[in-house]
């Protein structure tokens, strides 16, 4: 095969074979395939797009580039979830536990952050002693001893991904909605997955600006789950405010252990719930939803939900007093309203940037995070206040990083006279 007449194929938007694509995927992983010409290829396929048989060739050649999960000792059905992320998501670090509690099991790979707080594994560090640092063989019995685990990207999953988003992140080519799903499918089905829920977030505080972007990614994902024997599902939710109350490092993680205690942010917690009816019925379509909602609920208030929580972290090298012992910061400052009226709407991008601001982010992958700070925000979207209110709390350590992010924060609210409503979180369901 020649590499330049395959690039001119896709330049005359027409249509690759799974060889040539294997070929392409090969070749770049053995360094046949220089970055220039894989450049121009991720430049073609971000205007001329690819179908969903070649996604899913895409897909599979990448999974194929690396190792693959088995769990033949295990008896329950393998399922994983994935979030494109947004402000204040820490929906894993409550789901996962959760879904290991309703006799699933959930090997759940996960990265750092690098924007506006820190990634689930940036969050779980504010715990003591936690580490993802674990053995494929490590993974796979903690897997089937408590059904769940957390690990980074220190398993060889997927390498041709990992190059190839290297690459995508330096030519322009990181929303291209084929290339995005192919790179979030490939480490799903890598995992091992037979379910899969994906959690596809729009708004100011995610990747994804506009609900109709997020339908269409949301669409080529649960086509490769399709083709590839899967049970998929994606649900559209909204981020256009942050998802809770907390957004930073050790404040989320402690919002997360609220709700898995059955307490804490509705909203959070009614994300999670919905999440979890969808692996229920998913895996038998005769329970319907308000059963699989009791089910769900009853994990939560019992809080066996929360248990399964410790047995993870503890396999994980840490212990609930470290839960006692997060450290979030004592120096506070209040957001106050200075008028009456209903929140109208909150930028959840400028929440995120404010929190950054603090130091709860990176802007490149060598930065440090303080995970002792962030920002509690006390009045959400529909939420009537009035004048003198605390709106938010600020975490802050840095006190000369105070005053930007603070007025950053105060620009994010809107508050008018005319009652808004809530925003339902989640817009839309696809299967």
């Amino acid at each position: 095969m020649n590499i330049v007449e395959i690039i001119d194929k896709k330049i005359n938007n027409n249509e690759l074979t799974e060889s040539e694509i294997y070929f392409l995927i090969n070749g770049y992983v053995d360094k046949l395939i220089p970055d220039y010409q894989m450049s121009a290829l991720l430049m073609a396929i971000k205007f001329n797009g690819l179908s969903d048989q070649e996604t899913t060739f895409l897909t599979t050649a990448m999974i194929n580039s690396g190792d693959i999960m088995s769990y033949s000792n295990i008896n329950k059905i393998i399922v994983d979830k994935h979030s494109t992320g947004g402000v204040g998501d820490k929906t894993s670090i409550v789901l996962i536990p959760l879904l290991a509690s309703l006799d699933f099991a959930v090997s759940k790979m996960s990265g750092r952050g690098l924007g506006y707080t820190g990634g689930t594994i940036d969050k779980l560090e504010s715990l003591s002693g936690f580490t993802v640092e674990i053995s494929e063989e490590q993974l796979k019995h903690q897997v089937q001893k408590i059904g769940c685990a957390i690990i980074g990207q220190t398993i060889e999953l997927v390498p041709a991904d990992k190059k190839i988003y290297a690459l995508r992140d330096v030519t322009a080519t990181v929303d291209s909605i084929p290339l995005m799903a192919s790179s979030i499918m490939s480490k799903k089905l890598a995992l091992g997955a037979e379910i899969i829920v994906l959690d596809v977030k729009y708004g100011s505080g995610a990747f994804v600006k506009t609900v109709e972007e997020a339908e269409s990614l949301a669409k080529k994902m649960v086509a490769i789950g399709k083709l590839s024997n899967k049970k998929t599902i994606a649900c559209i939710t909204s981020m256009q405010q942050p998802l809770g109350e907390s957004i930073g490092n050790a404040i989320e993680v402690q919002e997360a252990i609220d709700t898995l205690k059955g307490q804490g942010n509705q909203e959070l917690k009614q994300l999670c719930i919905d999440l979890a009816i969808q692996f229920i019925q998913a895996r038998d379509q005769s329970i319907n939803e308000n059963d699989a909602y009791k089910m769900v609920e009853n994990k939560l208030t019992s809080k066996l939900a929360y248990h399964k929580f410790i047995e993870l972290i503890t396999e994980q090298n840490s212990s609930e007093e470290a839960i006692e012992q997060l450290s979030i910061s004592q120096l506070t400052t209040n957001l106050i309203a200075n008028q009456n009226g209903y929140v109208h709407s909150i930028n959840s991008a400028k929440v995120g940037k404010a929190s950054m601001i603090l130091g709860a982010g990176r802007l490149s992958k060598d930065d440090q995070i303080d995970l002792s700070v962030g920002i509690k925000l006390k009045k959400k979207v529909g939420d009537f206040v009035k004048k003198g209110d605390t709106i938010a709390i600020i975490y802050y350590n840095d006190e000369s990083k105070l005053d930007l992010s603070f007025e950053i924060l105060r620009q994010a609210y809107c508050i008018t006279h005319k009652k808004t409503n809530k925003i339902k979180v989640i817009e839309k369901i696809i299967k």
